[in-house]
């Protein structure tokens, strides 16, 4: 023993650990007192046989977060100078302890058209938030990373003070889809005819939820009824999905549920038959929200243009038809409704484009055929403005020659030949074949880049844009993580280095993997 004891790391294995728990730390978001845990030490030293190991001291791996945060943030910086377009979703958070954080997020293709998500700040904010602050705080995050002038959108939610906002910034605004799609779904489901039912499943799930006999009572029908064991969905007020989850698991669960209520006396009693049918017929029409929710959610394939054609396929679901009870034809009709009241906030100009510039949905199936060639001649507008050279904004137009009538055959003859070529562009990129709708639309700007190169810039401009808020969401359940274990003590700026940092790693290591 006393042999196995002397055995000791050298510097360079010692540093290599330093810097691995450095970046566990900074990736999981864990609290830099961990190296204060007498049980990490004892696993570090039964692993590598050196029962004199220490851990580095809390200021050593602080200092090291800081320069790790350093390094990725330059090299964050350095793929943002190689790109020509980014897109930015952003939303607002309030933390337990009452304060404001913004999170904003930078999307955009990389060389080989590989979409890059980036968390760019997590903010703590002062101000009350009006449509001037809001239109400050992006500018600023915009600024402070140098992308001010490659900013081509914003994805946020539909509050009235983003769209304000929006109005303030010299990029185009997406709404969030998921919003709209969340909010028709909520108001079609409020004082709807699947209230009592809804009601009866919420009694149901609470009543095994609730008691660890009655979880165990369950499981054993689910036994006997030769069903896996799984435990019932809890019900989330704000998010409609756990209400199709719960739906799900009372109806798979049915008979189990039923033979487990009858064992003790209870007030608990399951919905009707008919009941069940009409939450069936509820399930059915969720599950094409859920699955447009998924689709139009990631962060690392295209989005925004499968809004159109999956709004185009949600309208269809929601077509009455002549077999519809009225309970049906009411639900329908309300979400019809609140989609199309919400058609006006959507940026319908932008997804249109970026549809065409799809390949698997070019054939603009989703739109009228009026619709479908003005969307090719606003196409045909862009490629010609992408021809003109840039002129800078205090540049003084100098009186024109006098143009004599050669000069001016020429340049009509130029400006003929520039039509062709847009034409030719635009004509080649049409008759291109569809892909299907498995196939990854990246993938196919990659390998046909070179053969239309006016149209990959386009691309690459319009298909990055998120069609949700959802990436700008998602840092705040990172910062949430962070602020709890860290409480009041934690520093804005260490949140905000924290959780980018954190976002950092894992897209790298999401990338090597």
């Amino acid at each position: 023993m006393d042999d196995f004891r002397q055995k000791h790391l050298d510097t360079a294995t010692k540093n290599k650990l330093t810097a691995a728990i450095a970046k566990w730390v900074a990736t999981a978001c864990r609290p830099v007192n961990v190296v204060e845990d007498e049980g990490l030490v004892d696993i570090i030293r039964i692993a590598s046989n050196d029962w004199t190991y220490e851990l580095p001291s809390r200021a050593t791996i602080t200092s090291h977060v800081q320069k790790l945060h350093e390094a990725e943030k330059g090299k964050v910086q350095q793929a943002l100078e190689k790109t020509k377009a980014v897109t930015l979703t952003g939303d607002y958070w309030t933390s337990l302890s009452n304060h404001n954080y913004l999170g904003v997020t930078a999307h955009f293709f990389d060389p080989e058209w590989k979409l890059e998500p980036y968390a760019l700040t997590v903010m703590k904010t002062e101000e009350r938030h009006c449509a001037d602050a809001v239109a400050e705080h992006f500018m600023k995050v915009a600024r402070e990373w140098d992308i001010e002038h490659k900013v081509v959108s914003l994805t946020t939610d539909s509050a009235r003070n983003m769209i304000a906002a929006a109005r303030q910034l010299p990029f185009e605004h997406m709404p969030c889809i998921a919003h709209s799609v969340h909010r028709a779904v909520t108001v079609s489901l409020t004082n709807s005819p699947f209230d009592n039912a809804l009601a009866k499943c919420r009694k149901v799930v609470g009543h095994f939820k609730h008691s660890a006999a009655n979880q165990a009572e369950l499981e054993q029908q689910q036994v006997a009824h030769h069903q896996k064991k799984e435990s019932l969905a809890q019900e989330v007020s704000t998010r409609w999905n756990s209400t199709l989850e719960m739906i799900k698991r009372v109806q798979w669960n049915a008979e189990p549920l039923r033979d487990a209520l009858a064992l003790r006396a209870t007030n608990v009693v399951m919905p009707t038959a008919a009941e069940l049918e009409k939450l069936k017929k509820l399930e059915a029409v969720l599950d094409h929200c859920r699955y447009v929710s998924e689709l139009l959610g990631g962060e690392k394939f295209v989005s925004c243009s499968a809004v159109l054609p999956a709004l185009c396929h949600l309208s269809r679901v929601m077509e009455v038809t002549e077999d519809d009870p009225a309970y049906m034809i009411k639900f329908k009709g309300i979400f019809a409704a609140d989609m199309e009241g919400r058609k006006e906030k959507t940026n319908t100009t932008w997804l249109r484009v970026a549809t065409a510039l799809d390949p698997r949905f070019k054939d603009l199936k989703c739109l009228s055929k009026p619709d479908r060639t003005e969307v090719w001649g606003t196409i045909r507008a862009l490629l010609q403005e992408m021809e003109r050279p840039a002129q800078p904004d205090n540049q003084v137009t100098p009186e024109p020659p006098t143009k004599k009538p050669t000069l001016m055959l020429a340049h009509e003859s130029s400006s003929d030949e520039e039509e062709d070529s847009i034409e030719q562009c635009l004509e080649g990129y049409k008759a291109e074949p569809l892909t299907g709708m498995d196939d990854c639309p990246q993938e196919w700007w990659s390998a046909h880049e070179g053969a239309h190169s006016e149209m990959a810039r386009l691309a690459r401009k319009y298909l990055a844009a998120p069609a949700t808020s959802v990436p700008s969401e998602r840092l705040f359940s990172v910062s949430g993580h962070v602020v709890q274990k860290k409480r009041a003590s934690l520093l804005s700026e260490n949140v905000n280095r924290l959780v980018c940092l954190s976002n950092w790693l894992k897209a790298k290591s999401s990338r090597l993997g």
